[in-house]
C-alpha cells in the first residue's frame, strides 16, 4: 500500500514539482490542500484545483480560512497595533502560521504518513511550517524536496517538462504574495540594501487622486463600520476598506528585518487597509486608555509581534498576552476620522464616549477645573521628593570627600 502524504499546495513551480516527484518517483498517494487566507479569487482556486488533479493528486482540498485567520491572529495584531520594526504589519508571516495549522489538521484527519511543503532552505517559512508540524503532528515525517535536494528553478522546470506538465514556467520579475493582511512584493531591488520597487511593479496602482474622508467605527477594538456601512464580521470591513484605500496607493513600504535563521532581508509590501486600521486604532487608544495601559501594552505587543513572526503562535505565553490585549480593548469603542490622499493618509480625530480628553476635567494648556495652582505646587514638591533627597545626600557625601 502506498504511503499517504499531504502537501500544502499553491499551484506554483515548487509545489507542482513536489506533487509530481511524490507520485512518479516515490509512489506516494498525494493529497493536496490549499489554505486561502484572502489571497485567491474563486476562479484562481478552481484553476489551482484543476492543476493539482492534472498532476495526479488523489484528493484536493480548499480551505476558506479567512475568518478564522482574523479571529485567531489578525485581531490581536490590530489590538496590539503590531508593526514589525515599526514598519511591517506581518502580512505574510502571520498567514503562513494559519496555513500550517490547517495543513496539520488535515494530516490528522486523513491519517497521513507524511506532510510536505515547497519551502527552500533560505527563508523563514521552512521554520514556521516545520515547527508547527513538529508540535501539532509529532512523529509525522516532514518531506521538503526543494530544500533537501537543493534544486534550482531550472532543474524543477526541466523535470516537469520531461513529465509533460503544462503550466506557465515564465518567472515574473516580481514575486507577489497576496493575503487579507497585505501583499508582499519581492524583486531585484529588495535583494540589496539600496533600491525601491518601481511604480509600475506595485500590484495596486494609483487610480484615485481625489482626497476623501472616511469614518472608521470600532467596537471593543474591532472595526465593524465604515462611513454608513455596518459589517457582521471585521473581515468584511477590512476588505471594504481595501477597496477604498488601495486605489490611493497607501501603505507601500520596504521592510528590513532579521530572519529566524539569523540573516537580514528586505521585502516590499503594500497594505493599505492594514496600515490605516492600525494607525486609526492606535489613535483611538491614545484617547481612551490610561498612560500605563498604553505603556505596558506597547511592551507586550512588541513581544507578541516578534514571537509571532518567528512562528511561535502555539507558545502558551501568546494566550496570556492575548488575554491582556482582549482586556485592554473594553473601552476602545468610537469613531476615527481618516483622510485618504494619494500615497498618504491622515488621522484627523476621534469621537468616543470613553474619550479621556473630556473638557469637563479641564483643558490642556489652560486652568483646570478639578484642582488649583496650589494643588499642583504641592504635588510637584511631593512627586519629586525622593529624587530631591537623593541629590541632597549625594551632594553632601561628595562634599565630605573633597
Amino acid at each position: 500500500m502506498s504511503k499517504k502524504v499531504v502537501i500544502g499546495f499553491s499551484g506554483g513551480l515548487d509545489t507542482s514539482y513536489c506533487v509530481k516527484y511524490f507520485t512518479d518517483e516515490l509512489n506516494y498517494e498525494v493529497h493536496s490542500i490549499i489554505v486561502n487566507t484572502g489571497g485567491f479569487s474563486k476562479q484562481e482556486l478552481k484553476d489551482i484545483e484543476k492543476h493539482a488533479k492534472a498532476l495526479g493528486v488523489k484528493t484536493h482540498t480548499t480551505v476558506d480560512a479567512i475568518k478564522s485567520y482574523y479571529d485567531t491572529i489578525i485581531k490581536f495584531l490590530i489590538y496590539g497595533n503590531v508593526l514589525k520594526n515599526n514598519t511591517y504589519p506581518l502580512s505574510v508571516s502571520a498567514e503562513r502560521l494559519s496555513q500550517a495549522l490547517h495543513i496539520a489538521e488535515h494530516v490528522k484527519k486523513l491519517k497521513a504518513d507524511a506532510v510536505a511543503h515547497g519551502s527552500t532552505g533560505a527563508g523563514n517559512d521552512q521554520v514556521r511550517f516545520d515547527m508547527i508540524f513538529h508540535i501539532m503532528i509529532p512523529g509525522i515525517e516532514i518531506i521538503t524536496p526543494i530544500r533537501d535536494m537543493q534544486l534550482s528553478r531550472q532543474q524543477e522546470i526541466d523535470y516537469l517538462k520531461s513529465k509533460g506538465v503544462k503550466m506557465n514556467f515564465e518567472k515574473s520579475a516580481y514575486s507577489i504574495n497576496k493575503g487579507l493582511w497585505g501583499t508582499s512584493v519581492g524583486g531585484k531591488e529588495t535583494l540589496s540594501s539600496n533600491g525601491m520597487i518601481p511604480e509600475k511593479a506595485w500590484p495596486t496602482q494609483l487610480t484615485n487622486n481625489k482626497p476623501q474622508q472616511v469614518k472608521l467605527h470600532f467596537e471593543k477594538g474591532e472595526l465593524l463600520g465604515i462611513n454608513k456601512k455596518k459589517f457582521a464580521h471585521p473581515v468584511e470591513a477590512i476588505q471594504y476598506l481595501q477597496t477604498l484605500a488601495g486605489p490611493y496607493a497607501i501603505g507601500r513600504d520596504i521592510h528590513v528585518g532579521d530572519t529566524i535563521i539569523g540573516i537580514k532581508g528586505r521585502v516590499g509590501f503594500e497594505a493599505a487597509a492594514p496600515i490605516v486600521i492600525i494607525k486609526a486604532h492606535h489613535a483611538l487608544e491614545k484617547h481612551v486608555l490610561t498612560k500605563w495601559q498604553l505603556n505596558l501594552k506597547n511592551q507586550l505587543s512588541e513581544f507578541y509581534g516578534n514571537w509571532l513572526h518567528e512562528g511561535q503562535v502555539l507558545d502558551p505565553v501568546m494566550r496570556d498576552v492575548e488575554a491582556f490585549l482582549i482586556s485592554s480593548q473594553q473601552q476602545v469603542t468610537g469613531d476615527v476620522f481618516v483622510e485618504l490622499m494619494p500615497y498618504r493618509y491622515q488621522v484627523t480625530g476621534i469621537e468616543s464616549p470613553y474619550d479621556l480628553m473630556s473638557a469637563k476635567f479641564g483643558k490642556y494648556g489652560e486652568m483646570n477645573t478639578g484642582w488649583s495652582g496650589n494643588d499642583v505646587r504641592g504635588f510637584s514638591k511631593i512627586f519629586g521628593n525622593q529624587t530631591a533627597i537623593y541629590h541632597s545626600v549625594k551632594n553632601s557625601a561628595d562634599g565630605q570627600k573633597n
